[in-house]
């Protein structure tokens, strides 16, 4: 079965934290790439961290140094710290294979994040 289920989001003011989890069956997370994804109103979905099955990680020049991203793959989860939050950073965020999510295959429900300035 075919599952991403993301959790964690909520509201929160500029400069706090949040800790998003994403829980993947086996046939999207194990061994592969995954990412984390969000998607403002009125924008196309951009991808904001990744993270090798081995734990090597990537982010996008508009959160690095304040997002981090990590993996428990005896969970097949993977999580995406957040601090230093910015009004900018509001949006619904997925999590997803890398592979899955270039090709748009499948998503989950997503989590909303809002930042109040």
């Amino acid at each position: 079965q075919v599952q991403l289920v993301e959790s964690g989001g909520g509201l929160v003011q500029a400069g706090g934290s949040l800790t998003l989890s994403c829980a993947a069956s086996g046939s999207i997370f194990s061994g592969n790439a995954m990412g984390w994804y969000r998607q403002a109103p009125g924008k196309q979905r951009e991808l904001v961290a990744t993270i090798t099955s081995s734990g090597n990680t990537n982010y996008a020049d508009s959160v690095k140094g304040r997002f981090t991203c990590s993996r428990d793959n005896a969970k097949n989860s993977v999580y995406l710290q957040m601090n230093s939050l910015k009004p900018e950073d509001t949006a619904v965020y997925y999590c997803n294979s890398v592979f899955w999510g270039t090709r748009n295959i499948y998503w989950g429900q997503g989590t909303q994040v809002t930042v109040s300035s």
